[in-house]
């Protein structure tokens, strides 16, 4: 039995909210009504502790975790790897389709994320993704886990863990 006690630092903030719209399609081929959520945000990282005695610098974590969030605030969100969500954009708007249906946007009010649906799952994995190289660019870091957890309703999360490579 391993006695070890395990670290981990966790941020979650007012301030790491967004507001955004979306739609997601789900059982095949229904697909919602374009709907915004306040969206909260919190990031915890697992890992031992450094020559400093601790897990991450907080404030690195904080501030790159709001840069991303503030990247997605009040925009819609919309995927780029659906299988039958087409998104196509020009100078100035983006268009989406699905069967019959067709949504026109400003192209600065659109984030085009490369994932398969605009679900909380993934838009948690997306924003772990952007965590990434500024977890990596700390020498001293020997992040095990980060865990990145998107509240789409109140008292409604999606939680995203992924596993860092050691070096």
């Amino acid at each position: 039995m391993n006695n070890s006690p395990q670290y981990k630092v966790r941020v979650t903030k007012d301030h790491l909210v967004f507001s955004a719209a979306h739609f997601i399609t789900f059982n095949g081929n229904i697909c919602e009504r374009i709907h915004g959520h306040n969206w909260r945000v919190a990031a915890e990282l697992t890992g031992p502790l450094d020559e400093n005695g601790y897990v991450f610098d907080f404030i690195a974590l904080r501030d790159q975790l709001q840069k991303t969030v503030d990247s997605l605030d009040h925009r819609v969100l919309l995927p780029t790897k659906h299988h039958l969500i087409e998104v196509s954009e020009d100078n100035d708007e983006v268009q989406a389709t699905f069967a019959k249906r067709r949504w026109v946007f400003p192209k600065e009010d659109c984030i085009l994320l490369p994932i398969e649906n605009t679900t909380a799952e993934l838009i948690a994995h997306w924003i772990g993704q952007q965590l990434i190289p500024v977890i990596g660019s700390y020498a001293s870091s020997q992040i095990e886990l980060l865990q990145i957890e998107v509240e789409e309703n109140f008292g409604q999360w999606a939680i995203c863990q992924l596993e860092l490579p050691q070096t």
